[in-house]
C-alpha cells in the first residue's frame, strides 16, 4: 500500500531532525591512530587520517554574510598551514547566507552531488541475501583493507591507496562499532561495504558500497544492505543512513529508504 504524503512529510521531518541533532559533530567514536578532531564554533573539522581534511557544520542560519566569509576563511587558514586540502560538507536543507556562493568565491569546487537517504531499521527489507556463488564476510586484516581499497580504486578510477590503512586503522580505534565487509568468489573480491555503528546514537552509517562492474546486477549491493542493516537491528539502533549516488540511491528507495536532502562537497586545495 503506497504511503501517504503526509506520512512521507512526517518520516523526512523526523529523519532530518534526528541526523541533524546527532550526527553533525563529533561522534562517540575515537579518531584513527594520527587523527584528530575539533569544534571551531559552529564547524566540526577533523584532520590526519586521509590526504584532505573534512569541515562539517552544523547550524549556521545565525550568521550574517560577514561572519559567515570569516567563518570560511578561518577553516581555509587552518588548513593552508597544513598545507591540505580539505572538505566542506553542504547540505541543501540549511538555511546559510550565500554559503555555496561564497564557497566558490572562496576557491572551493565542488564534487559530484549525492543524495542524503534515511531509513527507519524496522522499516527496511534485510533480507536480501548473496547468490549462491558469493559469500559475505567480515574483514580485520591489513591485507583485506588493502583489497578493499584495490576494489575501489578500479571502481572509481582514482587513487584509493590510502583507504587500506585508513580502514584497518578505523577498524582498530572501534572495535565492534565500525564493520568492514567484502563480498567474495572463488578468491576474487566483488564488492564492499562499511557500517558504523555509532555508539551514543540511534544511527548506523553505511558508507563504502561499491561493485566490480561485471558483478552488477546480481543482488549483491542489495545483500550488503540488508547484511548491515541486520548489525544495526542486532544493536537496537533506530535508523540507516547513507550519502548515495544516483546508481544506488533508487536502490535504496526500493529496499524502504527515503531521501531526505541533497549532500554536495567543496573542496579547497592549497595554491600549487
Amino acid at each position: 500500500m503506497p504511503i501517504s504524503e503526509s506520512r512521507l512529510a512526517r518520516d523526512k521531518a523526523e529523519f532530518l531532525s534526528a541526523f541533524d541533532a546527532q550526527m553533525r559533530g563529533p561522534l562517540a567514536m575515537a579518531m584513527p591512530e594520527g587523527g584528530a578532531e575539533e569544534m571551531d564554533g559552529p564547524i566540526y573539522r577533523s584532520w590526519g587520517w586521509a590526504p584532505r581534511g573534512f569541515v562539517m557544520p552544523r547550524d549556521l542560519s545565525s550568521l550574517d554574510g560577514a561572519r559567515l566569509d570569516a567563518l570560511i576563511e578561518r577553516q581555509i587558514d587552518f588548513f593552508a598551514k597544513r598545507q591540505q586540502p580539505f572538505e566542506w560538507k553542504t547540505f541543501s536543507h540549511d538555511q546559510t547566507a550565500g554559503l555555496i556562493g561564497r564557497l566558490v568565491q572562496a576557491g572551493f569546487l565542488a564534487e559530484e552531488r549525492e543524495s542524503l537517504v534515511i531509513g527507519r531499521v524496522a522499516d527496511i527489507n534485510l533480507t536480501a541475501q548473496a547468490p549462491p556463488d558469493v559469500t559475505l564476510r567480515e574483514v580485520h586484516t591489513r591485507l583485506d583493507t588493502d583489497r578493499m581499497a584495490e576494489l575501489l580504486a578500479l571502481v572509481d578510477g582514482d587513487d584509493r591507496s590510502f583507504l587500506g590503512e585508513a580502514f584497518f586503522k578505523d577498524v582498530a580505534a572501534n572495535p565492534g562499532d565500525v564493520v568492514l565487509l567484502v563480498a567474495e568468489t572463488a578468491g576474487q573480491v566483488v564488492s564492499t561495504a562499511r557500517v558504523n555503528l555509532v555508539p551514543g546514537s540511534q544511527f548506523a552509517t553505511l558508507w563504502s558500497g561499491s561493485t566490480h562492474p561485471e558483478w552488477r546486477h546480481r543482488g549483491i549491493y542489495r545483500a550488503m544492505v540488508a547484511y548491515r542493516g541486520r548489525l544495526a537491528a542486532e544493536r537496537g539502533l533506530r535508523y540507516l543512513q547513507v550519502d548515495a549516488s544516483e546508481q544506488s540511491r533508487p536502490i535504496l528507495e526500493r529496499l524502504g529508504f527515503l531521501t531526505v536532502a541533497e549532500t554536495t562537497p567543496y573542496i579547497w586545495s592549497p595554491p600549487a
